[in-house]
C-alpha cells in the first residue's frame, strides 16, 4: 500500500560508514535458554555451537537415480490405474498403458503424461455369432495387444474389469507376465465371499477377481512375485447423478440423502482411489517382492466408517445436511448387465445383517484383512485424503465436471425447487447411462466409473 506521507517530508538518512564504531552489545532480558544447571562449567556457553570448519554454503544436492524399469498397466482410464500412472510417471518410471480409446478427460491426460506409452485397443473382442468356441474359451482375448503391452516390461499393476470375459483376460495377462519374466506383479483383487462362508452369496464382479487371483497363485514362477491389494469403497463413487448404490440424492432443501442396503452402524472400509492408490502401489514397488511377494495380501483402506458416520463426515465436508436411509438399491438409469447382477448379490448379502449387525459379512470377506485397516495402508502411504476432505474439496469439482450446478446456489437450494411434493416424471434421466454420455466427460466408458 503506498505511503500517505509525501516524499518531501521523509528524512533522508546518510549511508552508514564503515568507520562508525560497533554498536554496543545487546543486553538480554533473560539468560539464554539451556537445560544445563547454573553450577555447570558449561553453563556460560551458547546453547548452540557451530561445528569447526562450518561454512554457510549449502552442500550440493545428492543426485537422484531415475528409475529405468517399465511398468505394464491395463484399463488406464480407471481410477486405480490413472492414480498409479500419474505418480509412477512423475518419478521417472516408464509406463506402458492400455486404453480402450482416447475418449474422455482422463484418457487424454494419461496419453499426454511424460514417460507414458499408450497402447490403444480392447483387451477383449466379442467372438462372432458363428464362432463354435465355448463361452469359457479365450477366443475373444486380444493376445497380440497383451504381448505388445508387456514387451520390455519388468513390473505390472493390473486391475481387470468386467468388460469382456474378465477371467479369460486376467489369465492371459498373467500368462504374458510369465513369458516376459515380470519381476513384481501387483493385482487388484476382491474376495469370493462364498468361499469364506457358504451362506454368503458370491458377488460376480468380486468372484471373477478372486478366480484370477487363484490362477496367479497356481503359476510357479509368478506366484512368488505377486502381491494382491484389496481396495475399500471409493470415496469417488459418490455422485448426485442417479447412479445406483452411491447416489447422494439432492433434496429440494439442498440436503442430501444416501440410500443403500448396508447396516447403518457397521463399519466399512473407505479409500480415495484417485488420490491414494497410486502412492500406495508405488511404495509396494519400491519395497519389492522381498517384503510384499509370495502372495502377500494388503487391505488398502484409510478409514473405517459406518454409513451413519459417512453421512456425518460428508455433511461436514459439503456444509449441508446428509442423511442415511437403509433401503433397496434403486436403479434409475441404464447399467451394464454385469453390474446389475452385482447389485442383486449385494442386496442379498447385506440382507443377512438386517436385524443382527453381527451377521453382516466383512467387506473383504476375511475379518483379518478388515482388522488390518487402516494401519496396513498407512504403512505404505500416510498422506491419504479422507472422506471429509474429499467431500469439501473434490466432490463439488467432480459434480461440476458432470454438468451439475447445485454447489453454485447461494441458499443451498435446487434452482426452481419447490416444497418437494411435486412428482418427478423421470424425463430428465431418459437415456442416461452409468459412466457414459456427456454428463460424465471424465470417463465415458462403462467400466471407467467402477475400476
Amino acid at each position: 500500500m503506498p505511503s500517505a506521507t509525501p516524499r518531501s517530508a521523509l528524512a533522508i538518512r546518510p549511508r552508514p560508514s564503515h568507520q562508525q564504531p560497533e554498536p554496543p552489545p545487546r543486553k538480554l532480558k533473560h539468560a539464554p535458554c539451556t537445560s544445563l544447571p547454573d553450577t555447570s562449567p558449561l553453563a556460560g556457553f551458547a546453547p548452540v555451537q557451530l561445528p569447526r570448519g562450518y561454512t554457510d554454503e549449502r552442500p550440493t544436492k545428492r543426485p537422484m537415480t531415475t528409475p529405468s524399469q517399465t511398468i505394464a498397466v491395463v484399463n488406464s482410464s480407471g481410477r486405480q490405474a490413472a492414480s498409479f500412472i500419474r505418480v509412477a510417471s512423475a518419478v521417472g518410471y516408464h509406463v506402458r498403458a492400455q486404453l480402450r480409446n482416447l475418449d474422455g478427460i482422463v484418457a487424454n491426460e494419461i496419453s499426454s503424461l511424460p514417460n507414458v506409452t499408450v497402447i490403444v485397443g480392447d483387451l477383449y473382442t466379442k467372438p462372432s455369432p458363428t464362432s463354435s468356441a465355448s463361452p469359457a474359451s479365450d477366443v475373444g482375448v486380444n493376445h497380440e495387444l497383451i504381448a505388445n503391452l508387456f514387451r520390455g516390461a519388468q513390473l505390472a499393476f493390473i486391475n481387470t474389469t468386467f468388460w469382456g470375459d474378465e477371467v479369460a483376460i486376467g489369465k492371459a495377462l498373467a500368462d504374458a507376465a510369465v513369458k516376459v519374466n515380470i519381476q513384481h506383479y501387483i493385482y487388484s483383487t476382491m474376495p469370493n465371499h462364498s468361499l469364506h462362508n457358504e451362506n454368503w452369496p458370491s458377488l460376480p464382479l468380486y468372484s471373477s477377481k478372486a478366480s484370477i487371483e487363484s490362477y496367479i497363485r497356481s503359476l510357479p514362477t509368478l506366484a512368488p512375485r505377486a502381491t494382491y491389494i484389496y481396495t475399500g469403497i471409493y470415496n469417488n463413487n459418490f455422485t448426485s447423478l442417479p447412479y445406483p448404490l452411491f447416489c447422494m440424492e439432492l433434496q429440494p432443501d439442498g440436503s442430501f440423502i444416501w440410500q443403500a442396503p448396508f447396516h447403518p452402524d457397521v463399519k466399512l472400509p473407505w479409500l480415495d482411489a484417485e488420490h491414494d492408490v497410486g502412492a500406495a502401489v508405488l511404495q509396494l514397488i519400491k519395497d519389492g517382492v522381498r517384503k510384499w511377494g509370495n502372495g502377500e495380501r494388503i487391505a488398502l483402506a484409510y478409514e473405517m466408517l459406518s454409513p451413519k458416520e459417512v453421512c456425518k463426515v460428508f455433511a461436514r465436508g459439503v456444509g449441508r445436511p446428509v442423511r442415511y436411509r437403509r433401503g433397496q438399491i434403486e436403479i434409475k438409469v441404464k447399467i451394464p448387465d454385469g453390474y446389475r447382477d452385482q447389485l442383486v448379490g449385494l442386496e442379498k448379502m447385506y440382507q443377512l445383517g438386517a436385524k443382527d449387525p453381527k451377521l453382516q459379512p466383512p467387506y473383504f470377506g476375511d475379518q483379518k484383512l478388515e482388522d488390518n485397516c487402516p494401519e496396513e495402508a498407512l504403512a505404505l502411504w500416510e498422506g491419504y485424503r479422507g472422506l471429509e476432505e474429499y467431500a469439501r474439496e473434490v466432490f463439488p469439482l467432480e459434480e461440476a465436471a458432470n454438468g451439475l450446478t447445485w454447489m453454485n446456489e447461494e441458499d443451498g437450494r435446487i434452482e426452481g425447487g419447490d416444497d418437494g411434493d411435486s412428482e418427478d416424471d423421470g424425463d430428465d434421466d431418459e437415456g442416461l447411462t452409468i459412466g457414459g454420455g456427456a454428463e460424465t466427460p471424465a470417463r465415458r466408458e462403462e467400466e471407467g466409473w467402477l475400476a
